[in-house]
């Protein structure tokens, strides 16, 4: 019985996990990640973008990008009035 317990525990806290995040396979972009693929756009100067993901709160959502072939990694903050803030790569420059 206790056999029982030990496996069974893992599994229920693994069913108790909940997660923001959402994923580019997951359809269309919400109008924040929209917000932020567009602003990156703008910003790198380069339309080939992908949606890596997303991390929603009621202050603003962090879109993670992938920009250009080699998808270097932007993050963006969109609110849901459209706009954005803080758009920033996440390649670390100093070792390119």
């Amino acid at each position: 019985m206790h056999r029982v317990f030990l496996f069974a525990a893992p599994l229920a806290l693994m069913a108790c996990e909940q997660s923001d995040t959402t994923v580019a396979a997951t359809g269309t972009p919400t109008p924040a990640e929209q917000a932020c693929l567009r602003d990156v756009t703008a910003t790198t100067g380069n339309p080939d973008v992908t949606l890596l993901g997303s991390e929603f709160s009621e202050a603003g959502t962090m879109v993670r990008v992938g920009v250009g072939p080699d998808r270097a990694q932007w993050q963006c903050i969109a609110y849901s009035d459209g706009t954005t803030t803080g758009i920033t790569s996440m390649t670390d420059e100093s070792a390119l």
